[in-house]
């Protein structure tokens, strides 16, 4: 009888996302960028964005950080976002520069862009989505390395622990990530 109620909540709510995609879409945007192409659905039951494949949340509160890194390897925390850096990753120190924008998209900047990790060693980045609603935090979750703009550039191969609401994925380089469905 729980099943068939928990079976019917979600039929009805992904009727209700899917009336929510016929309504007029919103661009989002970062509050220091221009509206990028990405489209979402109001806030729809789903917390996804209609196109872009990128995951709609809540926002969080800006967030940056920075350190130096280098042979031995050490991590970067920003907001609630992780990155490690494994030992022999880099051959020389590196001052690491990590920031989290405000909007609707989970997304870290990192610098230098373009830094380069040693072959075989790539850092790891845990992305969290706690912040996402629950129902668009049941769609397996991967890392999209996208433009400054949150296009979609390609995708990190990506763990997603549901359990903790985070994806962690390997780099093997610099530039903007963001959570993506």
């Amino acid at each position: 009888m729980k099943s068939t109620r928990v079976l019917s909540v979600l039929v009805v709510a992904g009727s209700l996302s899917l009336a929510s995609c016929a309504s007029p879409a919103e661009p989002t945007a970062f509050a220091d960028e221009a509206p990028s192409s990405a489209l979402v659905a109001g806030d729809g039951l789903l917390g996804t964005s209609i196109g872009s494949g990128l995951l709609a949340c809540n926002p969080l509160p800006y967030a940056t950080d920075s350190t130096v890194i280098g042979p031995a390897g050490g991590s970067l925390t920003v907001g609630p976002h992780t990155l490690t850096v494994p030992a022999g990753a880099l051959a020389t120190p590196v001052l690491i520069t990590a920031e989290a924008p405000v909007g609707t998209v989970n997304s870290v900047r990192f610098g230098p862009e373009g830094l380069q990790f040693a072959a075989g060693r790539p850092a790891t980045l845990t992305l969290s989505y706690a912040n996402c609603p629950l129902l668009g935090s049941l769609l397996p979750k991967r890392i999209a390395y996208t433009s400054d703009l949150l296009s979609i550039l390609s995708y990190v191969v990506s763990v997603d622990d549901l359990l903790h609401r985070r994806v962690s994925g390997s780099l093997e380089h610099f530039s903007r990530y963001a959570v993506a469905w």
